[in-house]
């Protein structure tokens, strides 16, 4: 009863259009009032939820990608990727991926990289000769790269959701296999549809040309060393990190680059405090709506219902898969860690599954739900950059789609793809 309670308060605010982070917060109240706990220790969860060294390092990172996308990054790399693998049959859907592989290490944000190499490729790839809803397609799909390759908000939600017991730097490194095999499979796709429908090839850049556009995008693309290369060696934090490539984030917009207007940085700082005001009220809220589920002892009832369904830990794992498919299509994805991580993480680890593995999982799961209807915000954004309906563009999806669940498979599957990097770095 008690759970009913909790989860069918939410559901039903839901329902009646309120938005997650306040259905969240309010359920928590019905949940503790149901179980007689006093709502001044609800509040006090709510502000301990937010009271955490390892959260700044989200603003940091949003603000890092936000300055790189908006002073010219994105064109930069996009000009990079097509210097690498252009020239080939249909090497323009080749260079969205890539492309998207670079913005992602800088970003973190699907969401970003979308709107950023969307608004450079889609119309490039159309006037090529590339059909708007494929390059749509190739565009959304090869942007669900950002959520695996560091840094990755969503990586840091995780740790957070799963009580800081799982180290935000092992979640980075975890990513970035199961990353490139993401980009890896669209590219083999995208070269497979090239050939059947006959893409045209690109043209290859002088020496001279490339060099010069390998040393501008070079400039970006040190973020992402500076962001591993200095959790790795033990100079700084993954949260000291994230405030360091701020600072070189403003450095090479502002001084090097010198496309973005000094008067346009207020702008921009409002635009990510905004971004920035709705997770952080989300995790506050996310933190209580836990905490009740715990004192209810939601978490080991559903252990205990999946281990009496199973003892097979594939067939259970195939069954959290399904579960977390169907609610990616339903909810967003910061909202989705945040409620089920402290709920399927006892089912994993119980059957002997890596925190990070499973965080990873989750990952390439939820990803999927960016960029999937009703509510894949990623999909959406593909969408409006291309101006085109989103049934069109779910259709051209249909091909990504299968690609997608085939890593996830190997990543649900194979272990060592997740876990390899971390534990050979001895993290």
């Amino acid at each position: 009863m008690d759970a009913l309670v909790l989860l069918g308060s939410f559901l039903v605010l839901m329902l009646i259009g309120m938005p997650v982070a306040y259905a969240l917060g309010l359920s928590a109240l019905i949940g503790a009032w149901w179980i007689d706990i006093p709502l001044d220790a609800v509040m006090i969860q709510i502000a301990a939820g937010v009271n955490k060294f390892s959260l700044l390092a989200i603003p940091f990172f949003v603000l890092a990608g936000a300055i790189m996308a908006e002073g010219g990054m994105s064109r930069r790399l996009v000009a990079f990727a097509g210097v690498l693998v252009g020239f080939v049959r249909g090497g323009l859907s080749l260079v969205n991926i890539l492309a998207s592989t670079f913005f992602g290490a800088i970003s973190g944000s699907s969401m970003a990289d979308t709107a950023s190499v969307g608004s450079v490729l889609i119309p490039e790839m159309e006037k090529k000769g590339y059909p708007r809803d494929f390059s749509t397609a190739v565009t959304v799909s090869g942007s669900v790269q950002a959520i695996l390759i560091p840094p990755s908000h969503n990586a840091v939600i995780y740790s957070l959701a799963a009580g800081g017991s799982v180290s935000i730097a092992a979640l980075f490194l975890a990513g970035v296999l199961p990353g490139l095999l993401l980009g890896l499979t669209l590219a083999a796709m995208c070269l497979v549809t090239a050939r059947r429908r006959n893409f045209p090839a690109g043209e290859r850049i002088p020496l001279r040309q490339a060099l010069k556009i390998a040393v501008e995008a070079l400039w970006g693309l040190m973020t992402m060393v500076i962001i591993l290369g200095g959790i790795l060696s033990g100079i700084f934090t993954a949260t000291e990190s994230a405030a360091i490539a701020v600072l070189w984030a403003f450095f090479v917009t502002m001084f090097i680059y010198r496309d973005y207007k000094w008067r346009d940085l207020p702008k921009l700082m409002h635009r990510t405090v905004k971004t920035l005001t709705i997770v952080m009220i989300l995790i506050a809220f996310a933190a209580s709506f836990g905490w009740v589920m715990t004192l209810m002892q939601i978490p080991q009832q559903v252990t205990a219902l999946f281990t009496t369904m199973s003892d097979n830990p594939y067939v259970i794992l195939l069954c959290i898969n399904v579960l977390l498919l169907l609610l990616g299509t339903l909810m967003d994805m910061a909202p989705l860690i945040l409620i089920m991580t402290p709920i399927l993480l006892p089912i994993v680890t119980s059957i002997g599954v890596d925190p990070v593995h499973f965080g990873m999982i989750m990952m390439v799961n939820l990803g999927l739900g960016l960029i999937t209807p009703p509510v894949g915000g990623v999909l959406f954004v593909g969408s409006a950059v291309a101006k085109l309906p989103i049934e069109t563009v779910v259709k051209s999806l249909y091909p990504f789609f299968i690609a997608l669940l085939m890593v996830l498979a190997v990543v649900t599957y194979v272990p060592a793809v997740s876990l390899w990097l971390p534990r050979t770095l001895g993290l």
